[in-house]
């Protein structure tokens, strides 16, 4: 299989914020939205959508 080439996205595009009534941080990206315990997993989980996507979190 073909190495996928991959675009590089900003962090600064990525909105992260404190999930309200909730334990947990939530982030948004590019019509993805994806949930953690801590902001640091919520943006793990944020760059497994993007790459899915054809883009690197950088």
């Amino acid at each position: 299989m073909a190495k996928k080439i991959l675009r590089k996205l900003s962090t600064s595009k990525v909105t992260t914020f404190k999930i309200k009534n909730r334990r947990g941080y939530a982030a948004i990206c590019m019509g993805n939205l994806t949930e953690g315990n801590t902001v640091g997993i919520a943006m793990a989980r944020m760059a497994k959508a993007v790459k899915r996507m054809g883009y690197l979190l950088a």
